[in-house]
């Protein structure tokens, strides 16, 4: 137990240091994006997300705005998604609007590494299956965000919330059952060097839903699923 909350210590005592590192590194970026932001179209900077975090505390995910103010739709968004402005395009396509996580990092709602955080009414579709998921903090990167880096390009866009729900949703339960109960800081390293690798490699990454190795994902197959599988993937 002691050994346990020594490494949790550890873990927010790095995600602590390294986000705080991670947004002076990065601090000419985000005003360069305040301001295409501001410039591209009216509203808000900032969007919050409602999302679940730890024991099953919702919380607002910081995101830079990618919509149109007042756009109303579907939770989910597509590649190609109408309500996207110029910069939202940009900016979903990069993973940029991504960054203000790192204040919901600093305030101890989440982790650099973890399960993905969902929205409520996903949450609530598998409530008992989410209970060890919501056993640890939410994260900016994590297997099943590997795992589903193309989301929004898989996504059927006639229905894309009845397609996550009957296609994605249930592949990342299985993912984020897996960290949460196999996590360890060798895990959250892995983690963390395969993100770097497909951010600034661009290379898409493979899980193993049955162990949770990263690998590097086959370009010779197909994209029409994300990369998970019950043997070695990809």
């Amino acid at each position: 137990m002691r050994a346990f909350q020594a490494g949790e210590a550890t873990k927010r005592a790095l995600d602590i240091g390294l986000a705080a590192v991670l947004l002076l590194l990065v601090a000419p970026i985000i005003l360069m994006i305040v301001v295409a932001i501001k410039v591209d179209s009216p509203g808000p900077v900032m969007f919050r997300a409602r999302r679940v975090g730890l024991r099953g505390t919702e919380f607002a995910m910081l995101k830079f705005r990618k919509m149109y103010d007042g756009a109303v739709g579907p939770a989910l968004t597509a590649s190609d998604d109408a309500r996207f402005t110029r910069v939202g395009r940009f900016l979903a396509h990069t993973k940029l609007d991504e960054i203000p996580q790192l204040v919901n990092v600093l305030m101890g709602e989440m982790s650099l590494v973890g399960p993905r955080p969902e929205d409520p009414s996903f949450i609530e579709l598998e409530r008992d299956r989410y209970r060890t998921i919501l056993s640890v903090r939410p994260g900016i990167t994590g297997l099943s965000q590997l795992a589903f880096a193309r989301e929004s390009e898989v996504l059927d866009p006639a229905d894309p919330t009845g397609h996550y729900v009957r296609a994605i949703f249930p592949q990342k339960l299985v993912l984020d059952t897996l960290y949460a109960t196999n996590r360890s800081m060798r895990m959250d390293l892995a983690i963390l060097h395969w993100t770097l690798i497909a951010v600034v490699a661009r290379r898409h990454v493979a899980v193993n839903r049955m162990s949770g190795k990263l690998t590097r994902r086959n370009r010779s197959v197909a994209y029409n699923e994300p990369a998970v599988n019950a043997s070695e993937a990809g």
